[in-house]
């Protein structure tokens, strides 16, 4: 039995090295998810067509942050496999090339969001009152995106080489700091003009930018990984920079392309009414907190399984990639349980004072259900793509799988669910994630069995996967 529980769920020194990488990413992801949980809480005491809004205004940042993660992500394969080898310089060199290309999406997502609110707004819905709310709120809010790119650029750094805490800390404050600021700009405390959802959007700007400034502050002191002379920033190299694009490309097409699908799911959301789209907003909220333990794992996967694999250390790798394979869906449904047995407090919360309608009301318990009994399913193929292939070097595989998927089964159904076969709002949800995930689960396992998503980038990684060895999963 003791061997059994080794193999699947870890051992002692398995525990400690997750759960010291895994802990303070996840407490970072807790604060950034309370962030908007902040705006959301209070913004929903406003009403339902100023939530609807701002939500609707968010999913211009929220595909922002999925081509940000598409770069982060592949950025983070080179990184971890390199610093399993201390490969100074080339982490250098691959931080230069994420922060340019992550801030020049930053630069495109901004101009669109300030010169062209209305447009983006009106793809989710075309009521007037929406369009206008989203559109107050989304040109301010631009101008957070490149406080949100640089803390992005410099967290993917600090994590891969195992400083986990400093980003931790500078979420933390960046969080306090937002939520002092929506209270009183919101509402009109502390002497603050009451400014309702474009106060919202300032407050966002100011706090965005301030975990960058306290991560570089804090970094020079240090004098950390994240410190580099100028001239390093320029000269990477084009045989990095052309093998930078060979790998990070499918990752960055991936999410890219999985984020504009999502974006369509609540395109055809919000054309089932303003209110089903607020409730959408809340499960949007709410979902981020159980996520961050996921992000938590599948960071702490990535550093462990990119080490041992760039060290040439492959049974090493496999056997952490078993455990996480085992542990994240477990936890998936022990924390969609708590949020099944929670959904009356969490509606609750949103509702405090009568501005939701009955039909939010229900239509997010009804979602929430759903969601909480399903989260241990959506899990196993964001652990194996995310967190293990990723992590192998192998950045294709997980294209094929999620975009399949999403965007040959699960929009093809889910679009004739809600408008051919006119079925109520909480199935078309249903069918949106069971339509997605189902093949997803079974494709993604066969892989990992397989062991082809061991495909290392340093010389020991590539002079060890040239043995060949029967899997034993």
């Amino acid at each position: 039995m003791n061997k059994f529980i080794s193999k699947y769920l870890g051992d002692r020194a398995f525990w400690s090295s997750a759960l010291r990488l895994a802990i303070p990413i996840a407490a970072q992801n807790l604060l950034m998810s309370s962030f908007t949980i902040v705006d959301t809480l209070m913004i929903g005491q406003l009403g339902d067509i100023e939530l609807s809004s701002v939500g609707m205004a968010g999913q211009w940042s929220w595909l922002m942050g999925l081509v940000m993660f598409g770069l982060n992500s592949g950025a983070s394969v080179f990184i971890s496999q390199y610093w399993g080898v201390r490969d100074i310089k080339n982490i250098r060199g691959i931080f230069a090339i994420l922060l340019w290309h992550t801030l020049g999406v930053s630069a495109i997502f901004a101009a669109v969001g300030f010169f062209a609110p209305n447009t983006v707004v009106s793809i989710f819905n075309d009521t007037p009152e929406i369009v206008a709310a989203g559109a107050s709120y989304l040109t301010i809010a631009a101008f957070s995106y490149f406080g949100i790119a640089l803390n992005n650029v410099f967290s993917t750094l600090l994590r891969s080489t195992e400083n986990v805490k400093l980003p931790m800390y500078a979420s933390a404050v960046s969080t306090v700091v937002n939520a002092i600021l929506d209270y009183g700009l919101i509402f009109g405390a502390f002497g603050l003009p009451a400014m309702g959802i474009e106060g919202a959007a300032l407050a966002t700007v100011i706090s965005s930018w301030i975990a960058p400034i306290i991560v570089l502050v804090v970094s020079i002191r240090q004098k950390n990984m994240l410190i580099m002379r100028f001239r390093e920033f320029f000269t990477f190299g084009k045989a990095l920079l052309f093998k930078f694009y060979r790998i990070s490309s499918p990752v960055v097409f991936n999410e890219s392309m999985w984020g504009l699908g999502t974006m369509l799911y609540n395109v055809i959301f919000a054309r089932l009414g303003y209110e089903n789209y607020a409730a959408i907003t809340i499960l949007r909220t709410v979902e981020g907190v159980p996520f961050v333990f996921f992000v938590g794992l599948c960071n702490a996967c990535c550093v462990m399984v990119g080490k041992n694999i760039g060290r040439g250390e492959r049974e090493d790798a496999i056997r952490d990639a078993r455990r996480f394979a085992v542990l994240v869906p477990i936890t998936a449904l022990l924390l969609g349980l708590g949020v099944v047995a929670l959904r009356p407090l969490i509606i609750t919360m949103y509702s405090h004072g009568g501005n939701l309608t009955d039909v939010t009301v229900n239509a997010a318990m009804g979602i929430l259900l759903i969601y909480g009994l399903e989260m241990g399913m959506k899990n196993i193929p964001y652990i194996q793509i995310v967190g293990i292939f990723r992590s192998g070097g192998d950045t294709k595989t997980g294209v094929k799988y999620d975009l399949v998927c999403l965007w040959l089964i699960s929009l093809p159904l889910t679009f004739l669910s809600a408008f051919v076969f006119k079925l109520p709002f909480i199935a078309v949800y249903a069918v949106m994630l069971l339509a997605e995930d189902t093949l997803k689960v079974f494709l993604c396992l066969r892989h990992f069995i397989s062991r082809k998503w061991i495909k290392p980038l340093t010389e020991q990684g590539i002079e060890a996967a040239s043995v060949e060895a029967e899997p034993d999963i």
